[in-house]
């Protein structure tokens, strides 16, 4: 019932859209461009210009950052559209948790405008994958929408179920930052050969790479030759401080 009840309020915003002109998705004035007003979007917490060119957290300079030179990740860069911070925080739990599908529009073009600053080009984009139990419970996948969205603005195609959660666990969001690579160990296979292919894996939120970093694992044994996280929102530094390899110990 609660997923009818969610595309129904769907369905009818998407009709509000349709019969009266859009407002910010922020402060409900008169949208200019991709659902927010010309003073939201200038407030949103871009990706500041000097970020670690592996991981995309904040960095002295734009050098790699320390973790990453002490602990290389398995991909080979994340393309981050903006921080993890206020206001967009807010916007991303909407969509995330709430179901409200007309944000991702704002996501995608968000991300778009990253991608096509930084990221290198992709064969085909994998959505990062959500356990059957986790669908059920929200009814969608945030990732999945969104890739479709950047599939859509790019034209690289989507790949939905080549790569699998086979392993249900804890929300990645309820545990201390330590618990999260022993959270997601195991927890993804591959049912498709990437030989040779550059694959980019899009997801809302990257937190301390430790999911992004499993699925890289699986995508290299398939055969991926360059692997990209392109993702909505990065969290700042303070909150991305554990090394990548602690999950291969």
């Amino acid at each position: 019932m609660v997923n009818a009840g969610r595309s129904i309020l769907n369905y009818c915003f998407r009709l509000r859209q349709h019969a009266l002109p859009p407002l910010c998705l922020l402060c409900h004035a008169p949208a200019a461009q991709g659902n927010l007003c010309t003073s939201c979007r200038d407030e949103l917490p871009y990706l500041p210009l000097e970020h670690c060119p592996s991981c995309a957290v904040s960095s002295f300079g734009g050098a790699v950052c320390g973790q990453c030179l002490a602990h290389p990740p398995r991909f080979d860069r994340v393309v981050a559209a903006c921080e993890y911070a206020f206001p967009l925080d807010r916007v991303i739990q909407r969509f995330k948790f709430s179901g409200e599908l007309a944000i991702g529009p704002l996501l995608a073009s968000l991300l778009r405008t990253a991608i096509e600053h930084e990221a290198a080009p992709a064969d085909v984009i994998v959505p990062m994958p959500l356990s059957s139990e986790r669908l059920r419970e929200r009814g969608f996948n945030q990732a999945l929408e969104l890739a479709r969205l950047v599939s859509r603005d790019t034209g690289i195609p989507v790949l939905a179920q080549a790569c699998v959660r086979i392993r249900h666990s804890e929300a990645q969001s309820d545990l201390p930052l330590a618990a999260r690579i022993r959270n997601v160990r195991g927890a993804f296979a591959c049912v498709q050969d990437f030989d040779g292919q550059s694959v980019a894996v899009v997801d809302d939120v990257l937190t301390t790479g430790a999911t992004l970093n499993e699925v890289a694992s699986v995508l290299r044994k398939a055969g991926a030759t360059r692997i990209e996280g392109w993702v909505a929102a990065r969290t700042p530094a303070a909150g991305s401080s554990r090394p990548f390899s602690e999950g291969r110990r």
